[in-house]
């Protein structure tokens, strides 16, 4: 009868998928073992159309047998190796690799080969019946080639393993510090802003102060209200709209109290994007903004218009005013420079940017002599419920 091909004839490179999601499916004990014995059952296929086509007669079950059984141990030494020497084959110096695992190596095809000749006592075929060790030693000698680039190919696959699962997790410590420093500086640009918010109401509260008590006391209780606003935010970063808006219409109502007589505003939004959400304090400093550079130099006539809808993906606000026109020079957005004017308007650039990087749009201009607008234009997207403290678009 003829010899069984010598096994290290057939290919032992294996493709593994590079996806994490897929890899830790793979390294699964019954997964991985699986493919290693289904390999061997593709060798063993090949083998056997070899033999049959050469006109020998050998048996079919004993060809899928010995191949299906030498990688099914292989494939659990394999795992046992990933599972017990896995800090060893990530962290271990090329020094100790060679010193360490050539010997151990030797050791478990060795190993591997005695459990392997104890169930096939009838290999090789061609051959005069001999004792265990012999034989051992003789399929040993001929299948040496073949397990040692198992072994070794499997090593340096779980090593590179490692060396992937180090850098995306270098990546992901990058990427959570990038939103960490996004985040700290969206707060800072809060802390800027509310001590700007609160200076320009004092100023207001106290002018009042000297012709209009009653008027004073009023604003001081809808500051009240706006400071217990902002601190019930916390440091929520994204808030639902319909908040946004109530913090607005708080202060527009301090605003129609200053400015009885002389402003005329409307507040528009769309029913559709009540839950939409949007940077914590995004409205209120363009408002300020208008009734600063704008709204307060006039004397009567002036007007106030905010809209907020939905444009496709998107959701937009528009706040035009009436006042003394741009400045030559401070017409601009968030991607093409543009100066604008006042700490509200250079706050919400920033936070912006922060918050959606490019994905947002924020300009100013005149739309007619002494009528600017700003417009602001930012991804749709509904609130779950309770405010967002980080950021989650970039920066």
């Amino acid at each position: 009868m003829p010899t069984i091909p010598d096994k290290a004839s057939g290919s032992a490179a294996i493709k593994w998928d590079e996806a994490p999601r897929r890899r830790s499916a793979l390294m699964h004990p019954v997964v991985f073992v699986a493919a290693f014995t289904s390999l061997g059952m593709l060798f063993a296929a090949q083998e056997w159309l070899n033999v049959h086509h050469s006109g020998f007669a050998i048996g079919t079950a004993l060809v899928f047998e010995s191949w299906g059984a030498q990688y099914f141990l292989w494939g659990v030494i394999c795992w046992l190796l990933w599972r017990v020497f896995q800090g060893f084959i990530q962290n271990a110096s090329v020094g100790r690799v060679l010193a360490i695992g050539i010997p151990f190596s030797l050791a478990t095809c060795f190993l591997e080969e005695m459990i392997w000749v104890a169930f096939f006592p009838k290999i090789p075929v061609n051959h005069v019946p001999m004792p265990y060790w012999p034989r051992v030693g003789y399929n040993f000698k001929g299948d040496l080639s073949e397990s040692m680039a198992i072994f070794w190919g499997a090593f340096f696959f779980f090593r590179g393993i490692g060396y992937y699962q180090q850098l995306r997790e270098k990546e992901t410590v990058a990427a959570q510090l990038v939103a960490q420093l996004a985040n700290a500086k969206i707060a800072a640009l809060r802390m800027q802003l509310n001590p700007h918010f609160l200076f320009n109401t004092m100023n207001s509260i106290s002018s009042l102060m000297r012709s209009d008590i009653e008027a004073a006391d009023s604003l001081l209780e809808q500051l009240s209200s706006l400071l217990r606003m902002t601190l019930e935010r916390r440091d929520a970063q994204l808030i639902p709209l319909h908040d946004e808006i109530e913090f607005t219409e708080t202060y527009l109502g301090m605003q129609d109290r200053r400015y009885a007589g002389r402003v005329t505003r409307s507040l528009t939004v769309d029913p559709k994007v009540h839950d939409a959400l949007v940077p914590a304090m995004i409205l209120q400093p363009i408002v300020e903004n208008a009734y600063v550079h704008g709204l307060s130099k006039l004397n009567h006539g002036g007007d106030l218009k905010i809209e907020v809808s939905r444009d496709g993906h998107r959701l937009k606000a528009l706040i035009t005013n009436t006042g003394t026109g741009l400045k030559a020079g401070h017409e601009g957005s968030v991607d093409g420079g543009g100066s604008g004017h006042g700490v509200g308007l250079a706050n919400v650039r920033n936070r912006l940017r922060l918050h959606y990087g490019e994905s947002c749009a924020f300009s100013i201009r005149e739309i007619e002599p002494k009528r600017v607008q700003v417009t602001i234009q930012i991804p749709f997207e509904l609130s779950t419920g309770t405010g967002e403290s980080v950021t989650r678009f970039g920066a």
